[in-house]
């Protein structure tokens, strides 16, 4: 009778597993079908894409946030509704869509993929897959095979954005930045060495959107800038609510009969209209004309690396006791060159010590004195 018992036990755990492992796969391939094959596609859409977007969405920490009316909004989430919709808007358009999610698991012992991957063309879903994302340094490997497998012939004859969506992007350090993987390291070079290889024999995009705190930062458009013509970014914090996209949504009817520039204001205006209607706090979005930075960029980067340095020997992971402030307000980055190729949308924030700040360059630093061994 025991070993009757036993056995029955035996045969219930074995089916559960084997249920297990069949569900498991059965999840795993049904992520990775693809929507239309290319030849399909080709025949139906005879003409190549003439824009080309690579959107990235990091979903791997705290991106829960509450809109006016008090409903719980995951920051993320939004963020692909909305690049999805830009993808169907544009008939001209092939749209990469990466979205960078929590690591999970099914029936709590089974990895599941980490990335959702989006491929449209000409309005068009053509690809939707699961993949693995980089576990350890991430240089964007599994969303640059992705691209290579996808992307049109005609690269340097499109215009290319990217958007980043996400936390602010370390200078250094990097660890920490996914929650699921603490040991990871993601940092600014990280980025920029990630999206070399996305452009191909292409020199730079034609514009970059990051939707990011902090993106504003001397080292941070340096870095970016050697891949883009032009950068749009906050130099301060910025609400989880990012940057509205509506903008992308016609850009043969806004980018291909203007300059990038017009297109680039027309975006951040946008954009700035809508968090100012939404948010109490600070709101600055800045657009780099980055050819026209660079006489600037170059007169302050030995200040710059230098604070960086002395920030890495006091701290070993990527400070958030420092705090940062517009550039202007340190000596050594007032310079004449200093609003070159910048413009800046700005508004103070309604409460604070800083409510009646009326202006900002546009730059944001290090609050630091390397003297100071004690930050408080």
């Amino acid at each position: 009778m025991q070993n009757s018992h036993r056995q029955s036990t035996f045969h219930i755990y074995i089916a559960c597993v084997g249920l297990m492992v069949f569900c498991s796969l059965l999840f795993s391939s049904c992520a990775q079908l693809p929507i239309q094959n290319y030849s399909q596609v080709l025949k139906e859409n005879e003409h190549a894409p003439i824009y080309s977007i690579v959107c990235i969405v990091h979903g791997d920490n705290n991106y829960i946030y509450h809109d006016t009316t008090g409903n719980k909004l995951s920051a993320d989430k939004e963020t692909i509704t909305q690049i999805i919709r830009v993808a169907q808007q544009n008939q001209n358009a092939e749209v990469f869509i990466f979205h960078q999610k929590p690591a999970s698991n099914f029936l709590l012992f089974f990895p599941t993929k980490d990335g959702d991957f989006y491929y449209y063309r000409n309005g068009q879903l053509i690809a939707n897959e699961s993949y693995w994302r980089d576990q350890k340094e991430s240089q964007l490997n599994p969303e640059l095979e992705l691209f290579n497998s996808y992307s049109a012939d005609n690269k340097s004859e499109m215009k290319k954005i990217f958007l980043y969506f996400g936390h602010q992007i370390p200078e250094y350090g990097g660890e920490g930045y996914d929650e699921s993987y603490p040991e990871r390291t993601f940092t600014v070079s990280d980025l920029a060495t990630g999206l070399i290889n996305f452009l191909g024999d292409s020199e730079k995009f034609d514009m970059s959107i990051l939707s990011t705190c902090y993106g504003g930062t001397p080292f941070t458009i340096d870095k970016l800038g050697a891949l883009s013509k032009i950068i749009i970014a906050s130099p301060e914090n910025l609400h989880l609510s990012y940057f509205d996209l509506a903008p992308l949504e016609q850009l043969d009817e806004k980018l291909r009969i203007g300059n990038n520039i017009s297109f680039a204001k027309n975006f951040a205006q946008n954009a700035f209209d809508k968090l100012t209607m939404n948010v109490q706090t600070s709101v600055s979005i800045a657009i780099y004309d980055v050819d026209s930075t660079k006489q600037y960029l170059n007169e302050i980067r030995m200040s710059y690396t230098n604070t960086l340095t002395n920030l890495k020997l006091q701290f070993q992971t990527f400070p958030s006791i420092v705090k940062q402030c517009d550039c202007a307000e340190l000596p050594s980055y007032l310079l004449p060159q200093m609003n070159k190729g910048v413009t800046i949308f700005y508004r103070p924030a309604r409460f604070g010590r800083l409510k009646n700040k009326q202006n900002h360059s546009g730059w944001e630093c290090w609050k630091y004195d390397a003297k100071i061994t004690n930050i408080r």
